[in-house]
């Protein structure tokens, strides 16, 4: 098990998240790709969605369902700066994740993040797992709490 697994898994036993992790036999990096793959509908998927805070410097997540898309200037007044894009060395700084298997949860570092309103409409929903080949289920209220996010109205 890759040691991004195992920090996803180790956050989700400490939060008592009961996950099943399963590896998809197809990459999972895209939310249409997620959904196909896991039998579920678009939004049910969680996208994590990295920014570079332009005056912190820190990257910012953005946990949005799949079919939705983060509007910008919502999500720079929500954060409280201007946002740029995250490159790939940032977000593997910051959350120890490449591009395509960011989860919610295990990140090396603490992390802002916020979350799309639009997963609570679930009983359960599907994210990255730490790999683009890995992703779990949960309840979105679980998911969240675990994840520290706050709610946010930044969605187009």
């Amino acid at each position: 098990m890759s040691k991004s697994l195992k920090r996803v898994r180790r956050a989700l036993d400490e939060h008592g998240i009961d996950a099943e992790i399963l590896e998809m036999s197809d990459v999972t990096r895209t939310a249409a790709d997620a959904a196909r793959a896991a039998g579920c509908e678009i939004d049910q998927i969680i996208k994590s969605i990295i920014f570079r805070g332009e005056e912190s410097g820190e990257a910012l997540l953005f946990l949005t369902a799949g079919g939705n898309q983060v509007d910008a200037g919502k999500a720079a007044a929500l954060a409280g700066e201007p946002l740029g894009k995250a490159d790939a060395g940032l977000i593997r700084a910051q959350t120890g994740f490449a591009i395509g298997g960011v989860s919610p949860v295990g990140h090396v570092n603490p992390i802002r993040a916020f979350y799309d309103a639009r997963l609570l409409e679930f009983d359960q929903v599907w994210a990255a797992a730490g790999t683009p080949r890995h992703v779990f289920a949960a309840s979105p209220q679980d998911l969240i709490a675990a994840s520290g996010a706050k709610a946010g109205n930044f969605t187009e």
